[in-house]
């Protein structure tokens, strides 16, 4: 499986500069007491970034900005490129600077790297256990408050997609939509006669055949996806049988490493979407040493 190299197409830099400026303060707040108490002002270092288990590398290019943000004098050189696989040992760049600087930067910009790699590495773990490329594996919302452009990139990185971004950029319907709008048929009853947001990109979830079936017959020229919530692996059989292609076809919930490999051989799924790429990965362990 090759990786994608397209990563940061979608990738909103000035909010990752914001976010980043935000964590510094809420790290370095008036300064660092403990280099100001040790360090001299003028002290070198040089220090090794370690891999220190297998996985994907994921963040480079944040992990970088993080350094350029508190000393643009720091020299970061990598010997591996965004999306590699790296094996447990490697060490994967070296870092020269102002002491101060690099100690500054090393908390963050490691908890950065090491969560963005964790997300890579599991996602890429998945799409290789369902082994279908016409299948997109993608994200969903249930990401870090405020971290969530680092999250969906690490997912890109490491193999996946991007669903939405936020609740802005498409329209999903999900169940307490259905529930407040008083069931499926009055809420494409609604979607159809409101003129607001044509533009914008519509899925609606369902539960169970019954309901696949009001969205088959009622949602023609109103829904463009029908996410599959929590359907029995016979059931994702019927629905794509039922579908024929008409929709687009998105299997959701309680995708992971045990069951995904279920729907390898089911044609007519176009997405399957998995929170756990992000709320259940574990941050690769990867640590900062100085050397010199």
């Amino acid at each position: 499986m090759k990786l994608k190299k397209d990563y940061y197409t979608d990738f909103n830099i000035k909010a990752a500069v914001r976010l980043i400026k935000l964590a510094l303060k809420e790290d370095i707040g008036t300064g660092d007491a403990t280099s100001e108490l040790l360090i001299k002002k003028k002290s070198v270092s040089q220090a090794e970034l370690l891999f220190k288990e297998s996985g994907i590398a994921a963040g480079l290019n944040i992990f970088n900005l993080v350094f350029r943000l508190i000393d643009k004098n720091v020299r970061i050189g990598f010997t591996v490129n965004e999306g590699d696989k790296i094996s447990k040992g490697t060490v994967i760049g070296i870092l020269k600077g102002k002491s101060s600087s690099l100690l500054k930067g090393e908390r963050l910009s490691l908890n950065i790297l090491q969560r963005m790699s964790g997300i890579a590495t599991y996602t890429n773990r998945l799409v290789r256990l369902l082994g279908n490329d016409s299948i997109k594996l993608i994200d969903t919302r249930k990401t870090t408050p405020n971290f969530r452009e680092f999250e969906k990139l690490a997912v890109r990185i490491g193999g996946g997609f991007s669903h939405r971004s936020g609740l802005y950029d498409m329209i999903l319907i999900k169940d307490n939509h259905i529930e407040a709008c008083g069931g499926i048929s009055e809420t494409l009853k609604k979607v159809k006669k409101s003129g607001k947001f044509r533009d914008l990109k519509k899925e609606i979830e369902v539960k169970d055949l019954s309901e696949f079936e009001l969205v088959l017959k009622s949602g023609k020229g109103i829904i463009d996806r029908i996410m599959l919530d929590n359907f029995k692996i016979n059931d994702v059989v019927k629905a794509s049988e039922m579908n024929k292609g008409k929709y687009e076809l998105e299997v959701s919930g309680g995708i992971s490493e045990s069951n995904i490999m279920k729907y390898k051989r089911i044609k007519g799924i176009d997405y399957i979407s998995a929170g756990s790429l992000t709320h259940s990965s574990k941050a690769l362990d990867i640590s900062l040493n100085f050397v010199t």
